[in-house]
């Protein structure tokens, strides 16, 4: 590796190596006078007035020389830019700026050999750099998060954000943290002041604005309550488990006049009461457009669940399946205590008491089947005393096994993302009633829609149905029943006390899941505003947009995105692999991407009226945060379900404005950026366009190349699943998405415990392809350099020794800075289609051939590879 330590220069290397000082005494009494000892002797002398004017005179003439200088220099720089503006490559003399810290620096002047890694751009020599607040501070934050002692040409990601890394040590708090995560919090700052200081809001004055403001400092208040919330207990969570149980309970279950046995006749209402909170368990609902017919009529697809591990791998882990297993037991001791204290309670308010047996839960004795070879944890007639504990291992070990085997019929995630093909399933609805006779379809329905019942469902995996009657056959309902209630402890504990038994068990697990220290627990008020913000985003968008988003960042960030696109069209014709038909589509479709910048307009944010109706059904209670977040979540799932057999709303978003991230819809052919993300160090409308290009202008092509990657080239411009390639491109295409995965595939990440875990190149690869489309972000900038340099938009920042090119790809990088624990990295890296940060940075730039031009990295170099070892998706320039 290079070494890019600071050196001397030449010329300060002036003394021999060696000297004699006897000599030099002998030499001393005969040497003449030196220049500086005749200065010294003369400054020594006393003015004469003549000598004080030419003096005075002296300097005019110095001064009017340096202007005249200066006037030359820039004639000759106009000169220099009519014959090639475009030429940036760095000088063999140049001065570094070595940045140890975030605080401290040294400045040494060193000569290189070209081609060299970076250097002081050619017009930094002649134009004038910006000095103002502004600039000054974004050229800090660049050095800063920079660790110039790394090769870029090997290690890019360390090279940009080894500085930051350095200085923002992840907290015990969180399992994961970066500048995503840094810019949320930014944000919530600003919608928490809103929520706390009554006075900023001043400009709203319509009582629609007050209701709202009502309910979400309300919601905020409830919240951080805490000492309410400690007093309160389990008393919530046991309201809605209790009614779980009442429901799954039920004796009996009438259809069409005649009475039904069946072992699971209450599941139907327990399910729908579930999931129409938002708590998931054995199976999903979404309502989305049917990608096959009619991408913008809203259909039923069915899927798999949510589970209680992050993914099918963990159930195979013994240590995790011990930690989750032992979390299971303390939540089902903690509902069976709060059980036993009300009926001790009705006790003393009632005596004598009849308390029924099917009242009390967990059944005892508990669980209801006999013992194994006579032992006392079964129900042995009374002859031997109970055994609570071993009942409770016993159950939470059958839930963890049920649990196991949902999991195993499930669909791996590297398909359910990565194939819309394979998960559109169309049938009539009797398939899946058929399919899964446990579930009465039409009592599920008329939960949700009473008046508009399905009759066909897209299901994403098939088999998944079938596997799940015959696990439920084969699993005793008093299982399936601490399942349920289960999934519901470990979906709303987080929402008690944290004295509570149920909140210290879910946060066992999350701990041991994250990595996150053992009782680190964040700041309250970061934790409640993200609350706010998952219930009521809309809401708090409205307020976040009118003090951080004003109309002209609205019009920059779009120009951004409008520019990619172009870009991206001009491109299709130097592409190998496409034809020219095929290339005709892709820019139709480019072309008929649907852009959406800042913030909706349904609920339109604009209009108070419009976000009062839209969280009509939310509480907003300023004591109750358990009810608030019910609420919450009974409001989204209803009005999605209202959706049902609609034309898709244009107008809707799937994110909120303050959110700090994008988004791309196949089926509804569109891509949106909230205002959340057009925040520094992402974007700000007075930076030069290289650090907007490089940074935001990433996010905006990232999404843009969704419409064209491993899953998004599936659909057409109108959102539709079908084959708008030719069979020739399709094949081509097939053979750089095989370079990609087995690119990715080969990247490894530490688990913590000595061993290596590989990344999942087929589950990553279509993220992986949204990072190639840099390259149209890098190519709209040059392509608008030119009208951009006229308007002063590529001015320079002081202090830093790279070209614009050069700073265009560290402002990409620097976005992707993140710290992690080991055991979130593993559970990200089975779970997110998303590869680790630092192989978002150096494994994109491998297939980018500018990047080694702009930092002239040599031919061995890591991230400059040969040729026929780079997935070139998009051409070359």
């Amino acid at each position: 590796m290079a070494d890019w330590s600071p050196r001397p220069s030449t010329d300060q290397e002036t003394a021999p190596l060696l000297r004699d000082p006897d000599a030099e005494e002998d030499n001393a009494e005969n040497e003449e006078p030196t220049l500086m000892d005749r200065i010294n002797s003369v400054a020594q002398e006393p003015l004469t007035p003549l000598s004080k004017v030419l003096l005075v005179i002296a300097l005019i003439l110095l001064l009017l020389s340096s202007v005249f200088i200066g006037l030359f220099a820039g004639v000759q720089h106009k000169l220099n830019l009519e014959r090639g503006r475009h030429g940036e490559g760095p000088p063999s003399t140049i001065s570094v700026t070595f940045t140890a810290t975030a605080t401290s620096s040294s400045i040494a002047t060193t000569t290189l050999s070209t081609p060299s890694p970076t250097g002081i751009p050619e017009e930094a020599n002649h134009i004038p750099v910006c000095l103002t607040g502004d600039c000054i501070m974004l050229a800090a934050s660049i050095l800063s998060s920079m660790d110039t002692n790394q090769d870029p040409c090997e290690n890019f990601y360390e090279f940009a954000n080894g500085g930051w890394l350095r200085a923002h040590p992840l907290p015990a708090d969180k399992g994961s943290f970066g500048n995503f995560e840094a810019l949320a919090q930014d944000n919530e700052h600003v919608i928490q002041r809103i929520l706390e200081d009554k006075s900023s809001t001043t400009s709203f004055i319509s009582s629609s604005d007050d209701q709202i403001l009502a309910k979400l400092r309300g919601f905020y208040s409830s919240c951080m309550n805490e000492s309410y919330l400690d007093t309160r207990g389990h008393e919530p969570l046991m309201v809605v488990i209790n009614n779980i149980r009442q429901m799954y309970r039920r004796k009996e279950l009438v259809i069409k006049g005649e009475i039904e046995e069946n072992a699971f006749q209450g599941l139907t209402a327990a399910l729908a009461y579930m999931h129409s909170r938002g708590l998931g368990a054995l199976f999903s609902f979404d309502i989305e457009g049917d990608v096959g017919v009619d991408p913008n009529h809203l259909v039923l697809w069915f899927s798999q669940p949510s589970l209680g591990l992050p993914s099918k791998e963990y159930y195979e882990e013994e240590d995790i399946r011990k930690v989750y297993q032992s979390v299971i037991e303390k939540l089902l001791f903690a509902v069976s205590e709060e059980e036993e204290k009300v009926l001790l309670r009705r006790s003393f308010e009632s005596s004598p008491v009849l308390i029924e047996q099917d009242s009390i839960w967990p059944p005892w004795p508990w669980p209801p089947w006999g013992g194994d070879d006579g032992d006392d944890d079964g129900d042995n007639g009374g002859k031997k005393p109970v055994n609570k504990t071993k009942r409770v291992q016993k159950l939470a070990k059958e839930v963890v096994k049920f649990e196991s085997e949902i999991a195993h019929a499930s669909l791996d995630l590297d398909i359910l993302y990565q194939d819309p093909i394979a998960t559109y399933n169309p049938a009539p609805i009797s398939n899946l009633t058929t399919a899964l006779p446990q579930i009465h379809f039409d009592e599920y329905f008329s939960t949700f829609a009473p008046r508009n019942y399905p009759d066909r469902v897209i299901i994403t995996y098939p088999p998944y149905a079938h596997s799940l009657s015959e696990i439920l056959n084969n699993t005793s309902k008093d299982v399936v029943e601490a399942y349920l209630v289960v999934r519901a402890a470990l979906s709303l504990s987080s929402y008690l006390g944290m004295g509570t038994e149920a909140w210290q068990a879910q946060r066992t697990l999350v701990e041991t899941l994250s990595g996150i220290k053992k009782g680190a627990v964040g700041d309250r008020a970061e934790y409640c505003v993200g609350q706010v913000e998952g219930a009521l985003g809309f809401a708090a968008g409205r307020y976040f947009v009118n003090e951080t988003f004003s109309g002209e960042s609205k019009d920059k960030g779009t120009k951004v995105i409008t520019d990619i696109v172009k870009a991206f069209q001009r491109s299709l014709k130097h592409i190998d692999w496409m034809d020219e038909q095929s290339a005709k589509a892709a820019s139709n479709k480019a072309q008929t991407i649907r852009v959406k910048v800042g913030y909706p307009l349904s609920p339109d944010t604009t209009n108070p009226a419009s976000i009062a109706s839209y969280y009509a059904r939310v509480t907003g209670d300023e004591k109750t945060f358990f009810e608030n977040v019910l609420s919450a979540s009974v409001n989204d799932e209803i009005r999605g379900w209202l959706q049902l057999g609609k034309q898709r709303d244009p107008n809707a978003w799937e994110m909120y404005p303050s959110m700090v991230n994008a988004y791309f819809n196949p089926p509804a052919n569109e891509i949106v950026f909230p205002a959340g993300i057009l925040q520094p160090p992402f974007f700000n409308k007075d930076w030069p366009a290289y650090i907007s290009y490089g940074a935001f202008g990433h996010v905006a092509s990232h999404e843009l190349t969704h419409a064209f990657d491993s899953a998004g080239r599936l659909y057409n411009q109108q959102g539709k699943l079908e084959q708008w390639w030719t069979n020739a491109t399709s094949a081509s295409f097939q053979s750089k998405l095989d370079c990609i995965i087995k690119q990715f595939s080969a990247y490894s990440i530490d688990d913590g415990k000595g061993g290596k875990v590989y990344v999942n190149g087929n589950l990553t690869s279509g993220e992986n392809i949204g990072d190639t489309g840099l390259i149209q972000a890098y190519r709209a900038w040059k392509a608008q350099y030119d009208s951009s340099h006229e308007a002063g938009k590529e001015y320079f920042l002081p202090g830093l020794s790279y070209t614009r090119s050069q700073l265009f790809f560290i402002s990409f990088a620097r976005v992707w800075a993140r710290s992690m624990k080991a055991a979130a990295a593993v559970q990200r890296i089975r779970t997110d289609p998303h590869s680790p940060n630092n192989y978002r940075v150096d494994g994109t730039v491998f297939n980018i051939p500018e990047f080694a031009e702009a930092f002239k990295c040599s031919s061995k170099a890591r991230l400059n590879p040969p040729p026929e070892k780079q997935c070139i998706f998009w051409g070359r320039s």
